[in-house]
């Protein structure tokens, strides 16, 4: 890739598959944004370019491509591909670009205080995935046609989006009556039926019908 076109594809801005870093301060922060982003649709870090979309480029890029490649391999599970390729803007400066694609490993994700932590890319924003995504994104890799029942419970869910428009699993678990793991494993199996679309939040996801 070109100069020119780095400077194309950062005049997009920060998007759902596009992220900027100006530098690997942080590289246990910024392999979130990776994982994300293979967790969702796959896409493109751009390290070396301000929140802008300004191409500054950094000093010494091989040393930054060498923290992140390090921390790619020793902190994301299962083991994350990706594409580096990296381009000069002059003789100190450079930028880098890691390329991943929609991963059918999913859910990649790191440990944290011996958790496993999972992200997702929600528009330019990247949030942890909640338990009923993690689910979503696991048993969605392999998409099989899903066969359930239409219930009294599903019958409620129907009728409470007609009316709201939305839903949030505490909503679901109040108004039907229902035990957590049953709540939430009704509306995974509704999202992966195409029935429902979940939209992860950074506090509460809510779901609603599948257009």
């Amino acid at each position: 890739m070109t100069l020119q076109e780095v400077k194309i594809l950062a005049s997009q801005g920060e998007g759902l598959t596009l992220e900027f870093k100006k530098k690997a301060a942080f590289p246990d922060k910024i392999v979130r944004e990776l994982i994300a982003l293979a967790n969702t649709e796959g896409g493109v870090l751009l390290l070396g370019v301000d929140d802008d979309g300004t191409v500054s480029g950094q000093r010494y890029i091989e040393e930054e491509v060498f923290v992140m490649q390090k921390a790619i391999k020793e902190l994301i599970f299962p083991a994350l591909p990706y594409e580096l390729e990296t381009v000069k803007i002059n003789e100190k400066k450079g930028v880098a670009l890691f390329k991943v694609f929609k991963s059918q490993e999913r859910p990649h994700y790191i440990l944290s205080q011996n958790r496993k932590r999972a992200f997702v890319r929600v528009a330019d924003r990247t949030v942890q995935a909640s338990k009923e995504v993690w689910e979503i994104l696991r048993k969605g890799r392999n998409p099989r046609d899903i066969v359930f029942t239409y219930g009294q419970k599903e019958e409620i869910l129907m009728k409470l989006l007609e009316e709201s428009g939305k839903i949030t699993l505490q909503d679901f678990m109040k108004a039907a009556k229902l035990p957590k793991f049953l709540a939430s494993k009704t509306l995974v199996r509704l999202v992966l039926a195409n029935v429902l679309k979940v939209h992860p939040q950074e506090n509460e996801d809510f779901f609603t019908l599948k257009n």
